[in-house]
């Protein structure tokens, strides 16, 4: 049987240059099925409904499977986690039903971030963003700089935070997921600054 075996790829890279080299469908469905865990927990967060984001992961199956032939794609990681979000954010807009989780993710982003943007935010990994963080929080907004400081420089847990603050456990959860992706941004930006004028 081992004549039988599936070939193994380095990368998802690799995996999706020869799904788009030979059109096997298998080969896409096996670099989906490594991350659909991911993509599903990323459409519950938004959707905060079971069944919505089961309904969201088959479409963005669907979608992405087309959708990626027209791409040149060097990082596809980031590239999913840019189409999902932005996936989530369409539905959202689109749904009426949805509404009602709006309020619950107070400082929500509905604007549709370039994959420029997404890339600036990969490239600063996290312990860059802790080394820098207190200089940078005075410049986010309240609800976001108050949670990233609770919750990484004070070791607040998300209870202890909702507990002295007038946040839901949802707000912060937004609030620390959109202050991360700002403050990244910032930094990512004061780094291509100091280049520039170094």
């Amino acid at each position: 049987m081992w004549l039988f075996k599936k070939k193994e790829y380095s990368s998802d890279e690799e995996l999706l240059k020869h799904y788009k080299q030979s059109g096997n469908k298998e080969l896409f469905a096996d670099l989906f099925k490594k991350h659909v865990s991911v993509v599903y927990g990323t459409c519950l967060f938004y959707l905060q409904d079971k069944a919505e984001a089961e309904d969201a992961t088959m479409q963005l199956f669907e979608r992405l499977m087309l959708d990626i032939n027209n791409r040149e794609i060097d990082n596809f990681n980031g590239w999913l986690s840019f189409v999902v979000r932005n996936h989530c954010i369409s539905l959202i807009r689109k749904n009426k039903s949805y509404q009602k989780n709006i309020k619950s993710y107070g400082d929500f982003e509905y604007e549709d971030p370039t994959y420029e943007t997404e890339e600036k935010i990969q490239s600063v990994n996290d312990d860059v963003m802790l080394e820098q963080m207190k200089l940078s929080l005075p410049k986010l907004k309240e609800g976001q700089r108050v949670c990233l400081e609770l919750f990484y420089l004070q070791n607040k847990s998300y209870q202890d935070i909702a507990n002295e603050t007038k946040y839901t456990l949802n707000e912060i959860k937004s609030y620390i997921q959109n202050g991360k992706r700002n403050l990244k941004l910032l930094l990512e930006e004061q780094t291509r600054l100091k280049q520039k004028h170094a």
